[in-house]
């Protein structure tokens, strides 16, 4: 037998035995999006908390002593100004009254009598007809009876002022509080009696505290200048509730403490905001937009959720001209809404910001970068177009 015949099969087994090295192929670059940053300009301002406040409160009080004989609301109602709240018993103060009344009917009476006989005696003295001490009489008389008629008229003013106490009126429009006295009960004997209370809420104050560092980086956009009370009633606040997005009402600074509080480090700060639906009640707790400078600068915008943080501080990862991921150390300023945070420091107008928060990019990998754009936020947030 040929041997090239018994070998050439088993060259072919060991030839189809041999297979080319596996060799490893790193996978295709990521494909990531990017944008630059957002360029807007907006006005700058601190997020605080405080609390809604009455515009006014004031107690009902019974100022004379009587049997409550009416109540005219109903508990929790809003009235107007001037409205009858209660009634208190009012014969005896009619009475006293008409008996002032007679009083100064009378003293007014002898004044009259008593001014004719000092006018005559006047006469007479000029004549030499009647004594020196004939003249002074009549004069005592009379100054004594002008006396007479302007203590009858402040006994006629006191009884019709305790006679107005026994109707007890709205002295604003408000909200009347439940009634704590019930109807024929006695009130006021030897003190003021609480009747109930009305609350002012339109317009409605709220009240928060700036930190000392807060008022000097105010003081410091504003190049140390002080603004007036009017410049002050300008500056717009707005406000957010618990369970509302953003920050819907909208008012005005209208107070600041001239002092410090030794024992907090902060300014007392009131704001001003039209209530007429009463949406706000006093005591909410209320989200406060404070500006903190005059007038709106260009920021960069850029998504908050692309934010991270590490020990060292923030950060965003950006994309080089290399299509390389690397990461940027930034400092933010207020969240906007719609999701956009306000960059103050580290990114430039090229930088393309990584917007895409898989995992695909890592800082020092390579990617394949995805052009895309930030969408503007919402109208409001002190954002000029």
């Amino acid at each position: 037998m040929n041997r090239s015949l018994i070998l050439l099969p088993l060259l072919v087994a060991f030839l189809a035995g041999c297979k080319p090295d596996n060799k490893f192929q790193p996978p295709p670059p990521p494909e990531i999006s990017v944008a630059v940053p957002l360029k807007q300009d907006v006005t700058p301002y601190e997020v605080m908390t405080g609390n809604t406040v009455a515009f006014a409160t004031v107690d009902l009080v019974a100022r004379v002593e009587g049997f409550l004989t009416s109540q005219s609301y109903v508990d929790g109602s809003p009235m107007k100004k001037g409205d009858t709240l209660f009634v208190i018993e009012q014969t005896m103060y009619k009475a006293q009254v008409k008996e002032a009344e007679a009083q100064l009917d009378g003293a007014k009476a002898k004044l009259v009598q008593s001014e004719a006989e000092f006018t005559r005696q006047e006469t007479l003295l000029r004549q030499n007809v009647t004594a020196q001490t004939t003249y002074d009489q009549a004069k005592a008389k009379r100054d004594s009876d002008r006396a007479n008629v302007e203590n009858a008229e402040g006994n006629l003013t006191i009884a019709q002022t305790n006679l107005g106490y026994t109707t007890v009126q709205a002295p604003f429009d408000g909200v009347v509080t439940k009634h704590l006295i019930s109807v024929g009960e006695l009130v006021g004997n030897g003190r003021a009696t609480k009747l109930a209370s009305i609350v002012q809420l339109d317009p409605i104050y709220v009240e928060f505290n700036v930190s000392e560092q807060d008022v000097l980086k105010i003081r410091e956009n504003l190049a140390n200048r002080r603004l007036t009370v009017e410049e002050l009633g300008k500056i717009p606040l707005d406000i957010g509730l618990m369970n509302e997005e953003g920050y819907p009402h909208k008012g005005f600074l209208n107070y600041v403490s001239p002092e410090i509080d030794a024992q907090t480090g902060t300014v007392l700060v009131r704001g001003l905001f039209q209530n007429p639906k009463r949406d706000l009640l006093p005591g909410f707790f209320a989200r406060i937009r404070l500006p903190t400078g005059l007038g709106a600068k260009p920021v960069f915008l850029i998504p908050d959720r692309v934010i991270a943080e590490d020990q060292a501080g923030k950060y965003v990862l950006i994309v080089d001209k290399d299509n390389v991921v690397r990461q940027r150390r930034i400092k933010q300023g207020q969240l906007l809404t719609g999701g956009l945070r306000v960059i103050t420091e580290g990114l430039n107008a090229d930088d393309r910001v990584v917007l895409t928060t898989s995992g695909r990019a890592v800082p020092g990998g390579k990617v394949v970068p995805k052009e895309t754009t930030i969408a503007p936020p919402p109208p409001g947030d002190n954002i000029t177009k």
